[in-house]
């Protein structure tokens, strides 16, 4: 197993020193789907769902691209990185799933694998809290990385 990179040799955490690296165009698909259940898709209209707080899907989109641009506040050992482009992709399926995807794009000297995924997690949690009357029951699942490009570790792809 490598070494875990935000531990030392004295086994204390801190920030990886990424000065040495080159700058690269890095991008970064991250994936989270929403168990939502019947009632709350039952509520879909023209691909969106109107609540009494508003159009979720749009909403959802609004509170993820903030989780994205506040990254590093969220988690302690993230560089803050320019956050050049952050694109979602919401869609409903044929069942109760709702499946949300986020893009996001720096030129820099680490990975905004974290901003992608702080981003899909940022929608599906305003999406739990818009559509929590009609259904407490949902369920966030399966928030993964689909994949990432650029970087000293390369390109990656989920499989």
């Amino acid at each position: 197993m490598s070494q875990l990179t935000h531990i030392n040799e004295n086994n204390q955490p801190g920030m990886v020193d990424v000065s040495p690296k080159d700058v690269t165009r890095r991008t970064a698909t991250a994936q989270s789907i929403v168990e939502v259940g019947a009632e709350v898709m039952s509520l879909l209209t023209d691909g969106e769902i109107q609540s009494k707080k508003g159009p979720v899907f749009h909403t959802a989109i609004i509170a993820g691209t903030m989780a994205a641009k506040k990254t590093s506040d969220l988690i302690p050992f993230c560089h803050p990185l320019p956050l050049h482009s952050c694109k979602f992709n919401i869609e409903a399926s044929s069942g109760t799933e709702i499946t949300i995807t986020c893009t996001c794009v720096t030129t820099g000297k680490t990975g905004i694998e974290m901003e992608a995924l702080a981003g899909v997690n940022g929608a599906a949690l305003t999406l739990y809290d818009m559509c929590k009357a009609v259904n407490k029951a949902m369920v966030i699942r399966e928030t993964k990385l689909l994949e990432k490009t650029g970087g000293k570790s390369g390109d990656y792809a989920a499989s």
